[in-house]
């Protein structure tokens, strides 16, 4: 059996969530099926050093214009030409003809909801990718051999979205893993290294937002700034890649421009620093309106952080209960959370502890193990 994979963004610098899912399934499968042959297909970029050599997995580098052109195709023609048995696609998309059987990772349709493309907020290069997305996966949901999603929420809103038939067993929920060097790190040198690297505070909360709506900034950026108004309470907001200009807007119109100065923009974190800064945070914020999964819980959660999540989508089957649970429309809810983790010593360390161990029940390797499954069952149902 021979397998490709499209693994377009994987060698550029900056990668984010699906590009480290698709990541850790490559590896995964690096170590877990020495019998089966990969091709992976990369879009050339600087960083083309991230994985290891084995005799069964080649990595093709695709040109092939923007991501549209890619995908629809020189992923297709490259596909047919390696021999490939399957194409497995990691990032919601895929060829509309692919000319061989196809599985595709759905990792959400939240493109697809209510929420508008035009709707306030985001870039214009997410509305342009979600305008791709709303073309693309209606199509390549009729013609996917096996559905990937990461979670049972989201199975579910896709079942309900697509209007399957009960007992699909196209669509299969896999829940993602947590990457082995989220722990707990009490190497002083190492979090001394990363604190001043990215100049962070003594003291701090932790928030992974974005431009996107859906994770909620407004709501926590005024969570914060009600906090530190009840409180004075020394502390400060660390926030990752996150422009500047964007920030001011969303400060305004909360009414605290001077909220600014409680605010450390990091810029962008590599994959491997993550961990520390999860370790010295004080509380790591995950307050979003809707979320497929939510791999940073349980990276938080495995470095020994308490929790604020939210009580939406797929947030409370992912956290397990086992976080300080809100309404993300309340912004005082997030605010209550904060001030309880600070400052109730018991509570926080029973989230701690539950954190950790329930953080415990994901790991890459059986995501890996359940996707090889899946190649082989589509292998079988083609080929014998």
């Amino acid at each position: 059996m021979k397998i490709g994979i499209e693994g377009q963004r994987l060698y550029r610098k900056k990668k984010h969530g699906m590009d480290m899912v698709a990541l850790e399934l490559i590896n995964e499968l690096q170590q877990i099926d020495k019998e089966n042959e990969y091709v992976v297909f990369v879009k050339p970029d600087e960083d083309n050093k991230i994985f290891r050599k084995t005799p069964n997995f080649k990595f093709v580098e695709l040109g092939g214009g923007p991501y549209p052109t890619w995908e629809q195709v020189a992923l297709p023609k490259a596909a047919k030409k390696e021999g490939c048995h399957i194409l497995h696609c990691t990032s919601n998309t895929a060829p509309v003809n692919p000319g061989m059987p196809l599985v595709v990772t759905l990792h959400d349709i939240i493109y697809l909801e209510s929420i508008s493309i035009f709707k306030k907020g985001g870039t214009w290069y997410q509305k342009l990718g979600n305008m791709y997305r709303r073309w693309n996966v209606p199509k390549v949901v009729k013609i996917s051999d096996k559905i990937i999603t990461v979670s049972k929420f989201e199975r579910n809103r896709i079942n309900e979205f697509f209007g399957f038939p009960p007992g699909n067993d196209r669509l299969v929920a896999v829940y993602n893993g947590v990457s082995n060097h989220f722990k707990v790190i009490n190497d002083k040198e190492e979090l001394d290294r990363v604190k001043k690297q990215y100049n962070l505070p003594d003291k701090f909360l932790f928030f992974l937002g974005n431009t996107d709506p859906k994770k909620n900034t407004k709501g926590v950026l005024k969570a914060f700034s009600d906090y530190l108004r009840k409180t004075n309470d020394d502390i400060y907001l660390v926030m990752l890649d996150y422009e500047r200009s964007a920030l001011d807007k969303l400060l305004e119109e909360i009414g605290d421009k001077e909220l600014i100065n409680r605010i450390v923009l990091t810029g962008y974190v590599v994959n491997t620093d993550l961990p520390a800064i999860y370790n010295l945070c004080s509380v790591f914020l995950y307050p979003s309106l809707r979320e497929s999964f939510g791999i940073p819980m349980l990276e938080a959660m495995r470095c020994g952080v308490p929790v604020i999540t939210s009580n939406t989508s797929s947030m409370p089957e992912v956290s397990g209960g086992n976080a300080y649970i809100i309404d993300p429309y309340k912004p005082e809810e997030i605010t209550e959370g904060i001030e309880k983790l600070l400052n109730d010593e018991a509570l926080r360390r029973e989230l701690i502890e539950k954190g950790l161990e329930h953080s415990k029940k994901f790991s890459w390797r059986n995501m890996a193990k359940e996707v090889l499954k899946l190649y082989k069952e589509v292998y079988d149902k083609h080929y014998k």
